[in-house]
């Protein structure tokens, strides 16, 4: 029985997937001072091979492209330069640590940079790409798909959901009409626009191949995976960019991809925008985000464990325990209570109870649809803040 505990505040149980850096060639040794490398989307390499084959696509994708293309911008983040030694920084495992950037033959501490993608959120330069692309960064570089460039300042990050808003003194940009994420449907068509391998304004085109993926691949102490699962190409430079349906409307942020070589091999995972939005917002009027809590221990549902409790139902979240003071126990939650909605939408697994409850603030309130017995409970619950 996989158990969470994401909903209580505490330390997030899971295993990490480090973001990994790659290039298609060394550079040549010189005097500059700068090293640019792409941001990757983060990588994760427990999935399942996609099947082979292939088949003809009755769709023409040229309007939603159109569309979207113009509101997704290339980033370039300029790290600093850092004498510490730090083995779990990505960038060292590849370019060989702080000891190599000391060396003289390579240049002192020499300032690196990577690169990624956003999405222009509103019209006076608001634009939402993920907290890897920008983290750690002293200058972020953005540019349109017409070629003008701008500083950029962080309005704000939530790491927990590997989001970050970014402002631009810029008027008068394209934005892209907001989908329903909750309405996307496994097997749609969705198009992916980024920049990856440097290769500005990139679109390919997919699927939805599933919602509500967990992969235990962002770090924080509460963090929110919800993914929407598609075969749409994604490579390093992508994360930041937009995942877009057939009528060019925003479904997600392109975030992570399933690969064993750090380049696309079958599926890319998306922040679905119904999550985003409500994150997003609350940062750009607030600065930064606050998300409420249950105060639950939860862990998904299986046969094993409905059988061994005689709860009846295979699909839900358990509660396995709640926290003393917490907004369940207030609100008359019960541990060995299965949840199986909230707010309106099924929760067949933890994702789906997260992709809800991670957007609601503290003082929010949900109404969860508990199974206590074989019997169906509405309960109100009023979030509160993390102890």
């Amino acid at each position: 029985m996989k158990k969470y505990f994401e909903l209580i505040g505490a330390g997030a149980a899971g295993s990490i997937i480090t973001m990994i850096a790659f290039l298609t060639f060394l550079p040549q040794f010189s005097s500059s001072p700068e090293v640019s490398e792409q941001v990757p989307v983060r990588l994760v390499n427990h999935v399942n091979e996609p099947p082979g084959g292939g088949f003809n696509v009755p769709f023409d994708f040229t309007e939603a492209a159109a569309e979207a293309s113009p509101a997704v911008v290339h980033i370039k983040s300029t790290i600093a330069p850092s004498r510490n030694n730090n083995s779990n920084d990505p960038w060292s495992q590849f370019f060989g640590g702080d000891d190599m950037w000391g060396n003289p033959f390579f240049g002192f501490n020499q300032p690196r940079s990577g690169t990624g993608s956003g999405v222009i959120y509103t019209s006076d330069g608001y634009i939402v790409t993920n907290n890897h692309v920008i983290a750690d960064a002293t200058e972020i570089e953005v540019t349109t798909m017409d070629n003008r460039v701008f500083k950029a300042e962080v309005v704000g990050t939530y790491p927990d959901g590997d989001l970050a808003v970014l402002k631009i003194s810029a008027s008068n940009l394209p934005t892209l009409r907001l989908a329903d994420s909750d309405e996307a449907l496994v097997g749609q068509w969705v198009l992916a626009i980024g920049n990856p391998l440097e290769l500005n304004s990139t679109v390919t085109a997919g699927i939805i191949s599933a919602k509500g993926r967990d992969l235990n691949i962002i770090r924080g102490q509460a963090p929110i995976e919800s993914f929407i699962q598609t075969d749409a190409a994604v490579n390093p430079g992508n994360s930041g960019g937009a995942l877009v349906d057939a009528q060019g409307r925003l479904l997600g942020i392109n975030t992570a991809i399933a690969t064993k070589t750090g380049y696309y091999e079958g599926y890319s995972f998306a922040i679905p925008i119904n999550l985003a939005r409500k994150i997003v917002d609350d940062i750009i009027q607030n600065g930064s985000y606050e998300r409420g809590f249950l105060g639950i221990n939860i862990a998904d549902l299986d046969s094993e464990t409905a059988k061994e409790l005689n709860l009846g139902i295979n699909q839900g979240v358990l509660v396995d325990s709640v926290v003393d003071g917490g907004a369940a126990q207030y609100a008359g939650i019960l541990p060995n209570d299965v949840i199986v909605e909230a707010n309106g939408k099924q929760v067949r697994a933890t994702p789906d109870l997260l992709e809800v409850v991670g957007g609601l603030k503290a003082g929010d309130t949900v109404n969860l649809t508990v199974n206590r017995n074989g019997d169906l409970k509405t309960i109100l619950v009023r979030l509160k803040a993390a102890n």
